[in-house]
C-alpha cells in the first residue's frame, strides 16, 4: 500500500514513505510519460464493476499515449519497464494521520527500478473512494477520470511551474466559471437538510439537478457541454473525524471547477455542505 504524507495536496504526486524524500514530477519526467505506452491495469476478479467501467473510459477517452490492458497478476514483473507507465487502483494511506485512514486512489505512474510497486512515481492521481467503500459508488465516474488526468498531466506539461504550487488553488481560479452551467449531483451526496432543489435554490441561484448514478454516467459518456458533476470522496458511514474531499467537474472538459475538504463530525456530514453551496454562489455573482 501506498503512503503519502498527509499534509500534501492531492493531485500532486507525494512524498513516498520508502524514500523520505518529496517526489515531484520533473519535466523529464513528464515529457517521458508522452512517450511510454501505458498499461491498464485490471483487478484480480474479471467481473469487477472496476474493470468493466475502466475498460469502457480507456476505450472511449484515453488519446494521450498508446495504451494496452493487463491483469494484476502481471503488474509487478511489468512495472519494471522504464517505456511503460501504468493506469491503476492502488491502496493509499498518509502518514501523520493518526486516524489511518485509508483511501482508493487512481494512480497514473512510470515505470523503471523500484523496491516495489508502491514506490512507482507517480505523475499523477486521484482519489476515489474510501477504501472498503463498494465499487458501485465511484465506478461510474471513472469516465470523467480518465479524462481529467490526462487534462492535468497535459497541463503540468506545458505549465511545469505549476508543479511546484498549490495546485488546488490554481483549479479553484475556475470557480466563477460554473456560472450557466447545471450541477448534477446525487441525493445521498448533498447533505440531508438541503437535499432537494428547492432547498438548495434558496442558497444557490444557478441551476441544479439532483439525479441517480446513471444519469452522471450518462452526462459524463456524453461529454455534455452544460453538465458539471460532483465527485465526493468521504466515508459513507464507515468513519468519523475523516476528511471528505468535494470537486465539481466539467462533464465536457474535464476539468475542476471547485475542491474543498472538511472533517466528519455533527454539524458537517458526510456530503456537499450548505457552505459549499454559498462558496459557489458568491464566486458566481
Amino acid at each position: 500500500m501506498k503512503k503519502y504524507y498527509a499534509l500534501l495536496l492531492l493531485m500532486i504526486p507525494f512524498i513516498q514513505l520508502q524514500a523520505q524524500r518529496e517526489y515531484l514530477p520533473t519535466q523529464e519526467d513528464l515529457d517521458h510519460f508522452h512517450t511510454t505506452r501505458t498499461y491498464v491495469v485490471l483487478e484480480s476478479n474479471p467481473l469487477s464493476d472496476y474493470n468493466f467501467e475502466i475498460q469502457d473510459a480507456v476505450k472511449k477517452f484515453w488519446d494521450i499515449t498508446e495504451y494496452e490492458f493487463i491483469m494484476m497478476k502481471d503488474f509487478a514483473q511489468k512495472s519494471a519497464d522504464k517505456n511503460a507507465s501504468f493506469l491503476y487502483l492502488a491502496g493509499v494511506s498518509f502518514e501523520k494521520d493518526k486516524s489511518n485512514t485509508r483511501y482508493k486512489f487512481l494512480c497514473l505512474s512510470l515505470g523503471g527500478d523500484h523496491i516495489s510497486i508502491d514506490d512507482l512515481k507517480d505523475v499523477a492521481n486521484i482519489p476515489m473512494s474510501f477504501y472498503g467503500v463498494d465499487a458501485d459508488h465511484y465506478a461510474y465516474k471513472l469516465g470523467i477520470m480518465v479524462r481529467f488526468l490526462q487534462y492535468h498531466v497535459r497541463l503540468i506539461t506545458e505549465q511545469h511551474k505549476i508543479v511546484d504550487s498549490n495546485v488546488y488553488n490554481y483549479y479553484n481560479k475556475n470557480m466563477a466559471d460554473v456560472k450557466g452551467k447545471t450541477l448534477y449531483l446525487v441525493e445521498d451526496e448533498v447533505a440531508r437538510e438541503i437535499s432537494s432543489e428547492a432547498k438548495i435554490r434558496a442558497i444557490y441561484p444557478g441551476e441544479v439537478r439532483i439525479v441517480d448514478r446513471e444519469t452522471i454516467k450518462e452526462l459524463i459518456m456524453a461529454e455534455d457541454e452544460n453538465a458539471v458533476v460532483l465527485h465526493k470522496v468521504g466515508p459513507e458511514g464507515k468513519k468519523q473525524n475523516a476528511r471528505v474531499y468535494k470537486i465539481l467537474i466539467g462533464a465536457a472538459d474535464a476539468k475542476f471547477y471547485y475542491f474543498d475538504y472538511h472533517k466528519v463530525n455533527k454539524k458537517n456530514p458526510d456530503a456537499f455542505l450548505s457552505s459549499d453551496f454559498k462558496k459557489l454562489a458568491r464566486a458566481t455573482k
